[in-house]
């Protein structure tokens, strides 16, 4: 469940920077706070497929040992 946890931080943080970014009155800080939604929401995707990739392999590790039962 660690990975789902990190997955809600990396949402949460890319929104953060988001709200930051809709606030700031200068260009420069601007940028950097969509600098960082972009890296936050880039390692939610990386996050996100990786719990796709695990749960499809347990996904045919449980059809591979049901298949051995029988």
């Amino acid at each position: 469940m660690r990975h789902s946890t990190d997955l809600e931080f990396y949402l949460a943080r890319a929104a953060q920077a988001r709200t930051e970014a809709d606030a700031a009155t200068l260009d420069h800080v601007r940028e950097r706070c969509q600098r960082s939604q972009a890296a936050w929401e880039a390692l939610a995707d990386r996050a996100a497929r990786t719990l796709k990739m695990r749960d499809e392999h347990e996904r045919v590790k449980a059809a591979e040992a049901a298949a051995l039962a029988q």
